[in-house]
């Protein structure tokens, strides 16, 4: 009778080796589920850190009394414009006039008929600077139309002077005009064109009109002021004036005042930075039969502390010239759902009503002794430090954690992925083997069962 053997010569399944790998791998998927839900909570605190970076950045934008303050101004807009240096200005008021704009020495010439093409002769422009020097503008006749003149002058900067050519708006046949000016404004910068000298011109180019230069004149609080330039610094410490027209006889108020809606809209996104922390809190928070706590921080201690060190900031005293305060005392106060919640108009109020306790209330203050108390917002920059704090601080201690975690199951994902290769590899050996030896009994076999049939087959002798 014949030896019988599977389909294939072991009679094993011919994936054999692969069903065994996959029961060795099981436990690799359980370790790499592991990392998955390490990996969900680490972007959780990554997330909450960003949250709480927000923070710190805006405390770090106006955690001062000069980064705090913003000051408004009115005035008269048509008149003059009016820039602030916040940390130099103080609020108050000013009666103002501009009776005269500074102006610099300048001159229009005769009229031609045409920019381009009129000829007005070879010679030279001759004139005297505010230091006494006199210069000379020499032109050719390659250039002796009044736009070849204005070229020459606007070509050198240092001459002090600049020309324009200009269509003085009237209906006569000689509309077009040069004029002249020296850059500088004010009684200093006087200088004179005192000599035009040309020849064989179609008809005179001359001076028709000059005017000298002079400074501007204003009155501030009544007292009549005289400056060199249009700008100026100098009348109100920390305010730029940009004068615009003379307005002689216009008096007008100056006003000064801290800007309580830019203030108000700072403390607005702090408390909704602080708002998505607590928000983020709450909702890691919020569990119910479903919820999968090895993937959220729900319940996590530092979601407790964060929010126990945002809300012991809010309530903590500071000390102010004007007594203790609360930032509660000027409309932050937590709502029912945990969030904050700024009452715009008490908080404006109270801006108005006592900036200094405000910012001192917000800021702290600098004491005679060179120190500086506390305040509102270096209680929550210290929360946020707290938390941030490398390597020790409360995120980051957590992310480190997690990340050593990860890392251990990444080592050990390694390591069991080098052994199933080295296991795959001897199973394969074995099976191969093991089909060759099967193999060769197969044939083995077949030789015995044909040398039996060989037998059977033989004549019988009597």
């Amino acid at each position: 009778m014949g030896i019988s053997f599977g389909s294939i010569n072991t009679g094993l399944p011919k994936d054999i080796v692969q069903q065994i790998m996959k029961a060795e791998r099981m436990p690799l998927q359980k370790m790499e589920m592991r990392k998955a839900k390490h990996s969900e909570k680490m972007a959780l605190v990554e997330q909450l850190t960003s949250l709480v970076e927000a923070v710190r950045g805006d405390v770090q934008k106006n955690g001062n009394p000069r980064q705090l303050r913003e000051l408004t101004s009115a005035g008269r807009d048509d008149i003059l414009d009016i820039t602030l240096d916040k940390n130099i200005a103080q609020p108050g008021t000013h009666q103002f006039e501009v009776v005269q704009l500074a102006q610099k020495s300048s001159a229009m010439t005769s009229g031609f008929e045409d920019p381009d093409n009129s000829y007005v002769g070879v010679g030279f422009i001759q004139y005297t600077l505010p230091n006494g020097d006199t210069k000379d503008v020499y032109i050719d006749s390659d250039n002796a139309s009044l736009k070849g003149i204005s070229k020459l002058v606007n070509g050198d900067r240092e001459n002090g002077l600049t020309a324009a050519v200009i269509n003085d708006g009237s209906d006569s046949e000689t509309p077009w005009r040069l004029v002249l000016a020296f850059d500088g404004t004010g009684d200093n910068n006087r200088a004179e064109f005192p000599y035009f000298y040309f020849v064989d011109g179609e008809q005179d180019f001359y001076i028709e009109q000059e005017r000298p230069a002079h400074d501007a004149i204003v009155k501030l609080n009544g007292f009549e002021i005289e400056i060199p330039n249009n700008k100026t610094d100098s009348l109100i410490p920390g305010v730029t004036l940009d004068l615009l027209k003379a307005a002689p006889g216009e008096e007008f108020t100056i006003k000064i005042a801290e800007d309580v809606e830019k203030i108000t809209e700072k403390i607005k996104n702090l408390v909704a930075e602080l708002n998505a922390v607590l928000a983020f809190i709450k909702e890691q928070n919020t569990l119910d039969e479903k919820s999968d706590t090895t993937r959220t921080l729900g319940g996590d201690l530092i979601l407790q502390t964060l929010e126990s060190r945002i809300r012991a900031s809010v309530f903590k005293d500071v000390k102010t010239d004007f007594g203790f305060k609360r930032i509660g005392e000027l409309g932050l106060t937590f709502q029912r759902d945990g969030s904050l919640q700024l009452d715009d108009k008490k908080f404006e109020n109270g801006l108005a009503a006592n900036y200094e306790m405000v910012s001192q209330l917000l800021t702290g203050k600098f004491t005679i002794e060179g120190g500086k108390t506390d305040g509102f917002m270096d209680y929550i920059g210290e929360m946020a430090y707290n938390s941030l704090r490398n390597p020790d601080g409360l995120l980051h201690s957590r992310k480190r954690s997690m990340r050593i975690k990860i890392d251990q199951i990444d080592r050990r994902i390694e390591d069991r992925e080098r052994h199933l290769k080295a296991k795959e590899r001897n199973l394969k050996n074995k099976f191969s083997r093991l089909e060759a030896t099967v193999s060769r009994i197969q044939s083995q076999g077949a030789g015995l069962s044909a040398l039996g049939a060989s037998a059977q087959g033989a004549v019988q002798l009597g």
